[in-house]
Order: structure tokens, then sequence, then C-alpha cells
């Protein structure tokens, strides 16, 4: 195993951290001191073993028929998070959703701290929201520089997103939190995190689709005829045909 692949973590895993840690909080705030896997996996609808894997990434280890300090595994699940450490980031893009993120009080909890916002609007630069001033992206490297600032949401229209991404890696930003609907390339180095918002929806649409339609799934999609990509499919509803039924052995 090489060295950059040592220390690599399930993102599944990763992802359910937060949710131990609200879970957590809210015993903490009601004066519970230990808590067991068994009882984290059955308030979350987990198993005890996801439970107890998840939590060995952040090696703590817990006491045998008793379970864990609830202190003792918030301070490990944060470490392992790394927010016990503060966290400077820049927004770029006062859109609705840069104004959105902007606004939401739970990135406290994550130590998460957007410093300042830029944008391209004449408009907007020189006011402020919520008590963040907005930058023109001019000043974008100057002030990343000035304000030690390694992290950057990135919130602007897709025909924008490779272009400010290039600029944040040239002012020596190292993570990407991007919003933008479209795939970034950036050095092998650069941690970019991918939120899709289109691709969510269509999990839940597709979900929401198949709940209504149960048959709809057991359609064959005929090869469009018409297309020089003989492996295309149409997608056309008036073409799909239902599959004949199989008996059941």
């Amino acid at each position: 195993m090489s060295e950059s692949n040592e220390h690599t973590f399930p993102v599944p895993s990763i992802r359910r951290l937060p949710l131990y840690l609200s879970f957590l909080r809210k015993l903490r705030e009601q004066n519970v001191e230990v808590v067991s896997s068994t009882r984290i996996a059955e308030e979350l609808g987990l198993t005890g073993i996801q439970v107890r894997k998840d939590l060995a990434m952040t090696s703590i280890v817990g006491r045998p028929k008793v379970g864990h300090s609830i202190n003792e595994l918030v301070s490990h699940i944060e470490r392992f998070l790394g927010w016990d450490q503060p966290h400077p980031a820049f927004l770029v893009g006062v859109g609705h959703l840069g104004t959105a993120l902007l606004g939401y009080k739970g990135f406290e909890q994550e130590n998460l701290n957007i410093l300042a916002s830029f944008d391209n609007s004449p408009q907007k630069i020189g006011k402020t929201i919520l008590g963040r001033p907005i930058y023109p992206i001019s000043e974008f490297a100057a002030k990343a520089k000035e304000m030690c600032v390694k992290c950057a949401i990135l919130t602007v229209p897709a025909a924008y997103a490779q272009e400010i991404a290039d600029l944040m890696v040239e002012a020596g930003i190292q993570g990407i939190w991007n919003f933008a609907p479209v795939q970034l390339f950036v050095p092998k180095e650069i941690i970019v995190e991918n939120v899709s918002l289109s691709s969510s929806m269509a999990v839940l649409s597709q979900r929401m689709a198949a709940q209504s339609r149960p048959d709809y799934l057991n359609w064959d999609l005929e090869p469009d005829v018409h297309s020089n990509d003989k492996s295309s499919l149409d997608v056309n509803p008036r073409k799909r045909v239902p599959k004949k039924a199989v008996p059941q052995k």
C-alpha cells in the first residue's frame, strides 16, 4: 500500500461521523456521560458493526460492557475530522446559495469561519453580508495571503467555476468545497469536495418515481435507430416496452 493511500478512510464512514456528533452532543446536554456503540446504532438506525468500525477510525478505545465516555468520544471525532482547529475560509459567488451559506450558523460547530466573500458584480462589491465584506474577485489572491486562508467555497455558475478554481489554486488554496454543477480539473494535491444539488435531487426524484410507478424498472429501452451511436438508448417513454413476466421458481 502506498503512503498516499495508507490513511484513506471510507467516505460513507466519514459522512456518518457528524451524525454521531449531533447525537452525542444531545446526550451531553442531558448530562449523560457514557454511551455504548449499541445505543448509538439503535438511535441512528445503523448496525452495531457499522458504528464500531466508524468509531475505530478515530482511535478511541471503549470500555467493555461500559461504553465510551461521551466527552472523549466527541473529542476524538472532532480531532479526526479536523474540527478541533479553526478553518478560515473564503466564499466566491454571492448569489442566493452563497448568501445562504454565509448565514448558516451550523458552521460554527465545525469550526469553519467564512472570513470574507468575493464576487464580480459591481452592485455587490463593497457591501457586507452578515458582517462579512464582499471583495472583487481580483483581490482574492492578496486577501488569501493576508488572512492565511487555505480553504474556499465555490458557489458560482458552472460557466465560471473552472476559471475561479484555477485562480484559487494559484492563490494557494488547498481545499475547495465546490457547489458548482461541474467537474473541476485541479492538481492532484488539491482536495475538492463536490456538492451536487442536482445529483441529490436525482436520487430523490428517482426513488419517488420508483415508489409511485413500481413497474417502470421492468421496461426495456429500445436503441435509438436514428443515432449514429448504436450503444445509445432512446429514453422516450413512448418507446418503452414492458418486459414479459418471468415465472417465479
